[in-house]
């Protein structure tokens, strides 16, 4: 394994290979001016231009060659991922000096989830010069935090349940002096009911449990970070089909992405105090699981009916937003792997993005297109509240018909937060169906990013 902070380091004028970046729009400009030993190389290579396309490129000696990629400004985070991947290991620098956000792509492009492999790995770093340290030491934080989440959530069930979950925010805890508190049984019972009762099924050793994790000083202001960690989810007695079932390991994404940025944010010591919420269940099948028209108590004292047991992130989401809640933050963030419903509409790239504030919302799409870490609105639509009615209950979890499905779960959730708290939720894929230069397929972070470039807008220095 290679750890991302030996593949980037301070420029201090030492022997590195130049990497070339062109932009195809400059292109036709650029190579017409090359000599002709670098003509004929981009020659051999059917170089035209595109996007994406790398070469090696002679120099005056057979060692002293350098190498050249051809990238849209458009794509500038992951313009030099492929060549960390495929160059030999060395250092070297962009003609241009600073790499820039492509330092990231650079970075990330080196790690590997290795956790279930034969240990044979004996790959060498590909060392990136960058400008300053303040800018690598940041680089390498997102790098660590994007790492974070897709080594969990490409881990399998068995190695990762509520326990398991647990010991990840104790260590995190560890590292940066927080304190931990974790409710598990009777208490859980009393204290977070909807998150007993989803996870009651589960077999011995993966019992359910709110892990709470705070940090900070008390007189900053109060944020509160929300993540789904159902563990796996079988989708309980409405049970998924094979298909459904497969990637289930990742239904603890949110949680994920919910701890890898508590991590970020007590990293870079933003003056705030942080209340990270992480509700960890296994939605299990056994003859104490809930059933489809039970009906549920929640902390906040509303009662939800089940009407389908697969809609249980939900459930467990709700109390933790409750208890949030309970705390008077600024400000609520909640990611989870949510609804289908968001993939149809969105793909896998775009997490559907809800808020409460219109400010936040704007504050929160300019922080992603600033990152390079799109997200994308849906609406709250208060029209389609109505759904949510039940004949013997507060509420469902889980409106008929199917429509709107990412709104009417994002709605739901709105029950639990406080009137006048700003809050969004952030229902994300945390998946990667198909491999990029630097993005293997598998777990992934998406809206990590975009968040933490928001809390840094609003509360860095």
């Amino acid at each position: 394994m290679i750890d991302a902070s030996a593949t980037l380091a301070v420029d201090t004028g030492q022997a590195a290979r130049e990497i070339t970046l062109v932009d195809p729009a400059d292109w036709d400009a650029w190579s017409a001016a090359c000599s002709p030993a670098v003509c004929a190389s981009l020659a051999a290579h059917r170089m035209t231009g595109k996007a994406g396309a790398t070469a090696i490129l002679p120099g005056d000696t057979p060692e002293d060659w350098s190498a050249l990629v051809v990238a849209s400004p458009d794509d500038r985070l992951w313009s030099l991922a492929k060549l960390a991947e495929t160059l030999p290991a060395g250092t070297y620098r962009l003609t241009g000096g600073d790499p820039g956000a492509a330092a990231f792509g650079w970075a990330l492009a080196q790690h590997r989830f290795t956790r279930y492999r034969k240990s044979d790995d004996d790959r060498k770093p590909r060392v990136l010069l960058v400008p300053e340290e303040a800018a690598r030491a940041e680089t390498i934080r997102l790098v660590d935090a994007t790492a974070t989440v897709r080594d969990l959530v490409d881990t399998g069930a068995a190695d990762l349940g509520p326990a398991e979950l647990e010991a990840e925010v104790a260590a995190l805890a560890t590292r940066h002096g927080a304190t931990i508190d974790v409710t598990r049984g009777d208490a859980l019972r009393d204290g977070f009911p909807m998150v007993h009762i989803v996870g009651q099924a589960a077999a011995a050793g993966r019992e359910p449990r709110m892990i709470e994790l705070s940090w900070g000083d008390p007189a900053h202001p109060r944020i509160a970070i929300v993540g789904k960690g159902v563990c796996f989810d079988s989708g309980g007695l409405d049970i998924k089909p094979s298909a459904g079932m497969r990637l289930m390991k990742k239904d603890m994404g949110g949680a994920a992405h919910a701890l890898a940025l508590a991590g970020l944010v007590m990293a870079a010591g933003l003056p705030v105090r942080l209340h990270l919420l992480i509700p960890a269940v296994e939605n299990a099948i056994a003859g104490n699981a809930f059933r489809p028209g039970d009906v549920l108590p929640s902390r906040l004292g509303l009662s939800v009916e089940s009407t389908n047991t697969d809609a249980e992130g939900r459930l467990v989401l709700a109390d933790a937003l409750t208890r949030a809640g309970e705390e008077r933050p600024v400000l609520i963030l909640d990611f989870a792997t949510l609804t289908g419903a968001a993939r149809v509409a969105l793909g896998p790239d775009l997490p559907a993005t809800f808020a409460n504030d219109e400010r936040l919302a704007a504050d929160l799409l300019v922080a992603g297109e600033a990152v390079g870490d799109p997200l994308w609105r849906l609406p709250l639509w208060d029209g389609y509240d109505d759904l949510l009615k039940s004949d013997v209950a507060d509420l469902v979890n889980a409106p008929d018909g199917g429509f709107a499905g990412a709104v009417t779960a994002a709605l739901f959730l709105r029950r639990f937060v406080p009137k006048g708290t700003p809050w969004a939720h952030l229902d994300t894929f945390a998946w990667r169906p198909a491999a990029k230069p630097g993005r293997p397929k598998g777990g992934e972070a998406y809206g990590l990013r975009a968040c933490y470039q928001l809390l840094k807008t609003r509360y860095g220095a």
